[in-house]
């Protein structure tokens, strides 16, 4: 199980990092209209780019933290960046679209699920 655990977090922290390429690296692409569900033109508006690339360093961020508490063992971070994720992607779920608690928390949910089993 612990296997399974390290697995979904380093996919979580992965998922993160790709978040991070679309919007700062690929923020104009047909990939990221899809993905954000937003038209390429308003993605090439000056301010939409920056707000996107600003955003994408917190992600990317928060990628690479999450791998790094996994691979160190760090149980205790793992989690609180994994609630974190779970957090923001509730928030994004009734703010934006309900899809993002699933598409961006829900390997999250799968990792502090079996986090919880494993604990008890």
């Amino acid at each position: 199980m612990n296997l399974l655990i390290t697995i979904l977090s380093i996919l979580t922290g992965l998922e993160f990092l790709y978040i991070m390429y679309l919007e700062t690296i690929a923020t104009t692409s047909k990939t990221t209209s899809r993905v954000f569900e937003m038209s390429k033109e308003e993605l090439e508006r000056k301010s939409v780019n920056i707000l996107f690339k600003n955003q994408g360093l917190y992600n990317g961020l928060l990628g690479l933290l999450i791998i790094t508490a996994t691979i160190l063992g760090d149980l205790r971070w793992q989690i609180l960046l994994l609630v974190y994720v779970v957090l923001v992607a509730a928030y994004g779920a009734l703010t934006s679209n309900p899809k993002i608690l699933l598409k961006q928390g829900g390997l999250a949910i799968l990792a502090l699920i079996l986090i919880a089993i494993n604990i008890i």
